[in-house]
């Protein structure tokens, strides 16, 4: 255990960074899993709504340092190809 003042006090910020970063994973998380889901429906109408606030949760994933960036593309890439895919044909 820590035992100066400053290692007690970076061993707290430690606990509530931590604490912030797994809600913001979670949050991530979720909104993928629900994607999946409407993706997997196939339901193209609330899959597209979905990828909105998807997208959203992701960029803001990396503005507070959860995800890399070039992850968060990855996923987003590959992500809007499966909603691509699932859209209707144009006549």
């Amino acid at each position: 255990m820590a035992n100066h003042v400053s290692s007690l006090k970076r061993a707290r910020q430690t606990v509530t960074r931590t604490a912030v970063n797994r809600a913001n994973r979670s949050r991530v998380r979720s909104s993928l899993r629900a994607l999946r889901e409407a993706l997997v429906k196939g339901d193209f109408k609330a899959a597209a709504e979905q990828y909105k606030t998807t997208v959203s949760t992701l960029d803001k994933s990396v503005q507070k340092g959860v995800f890399h960036k070039n992850t968060v593309s990855r996923y987003k890439s590959r992500l809007n190809a499966r909603l691509k895919a699932l859209a209707p044909a144009k006549a």
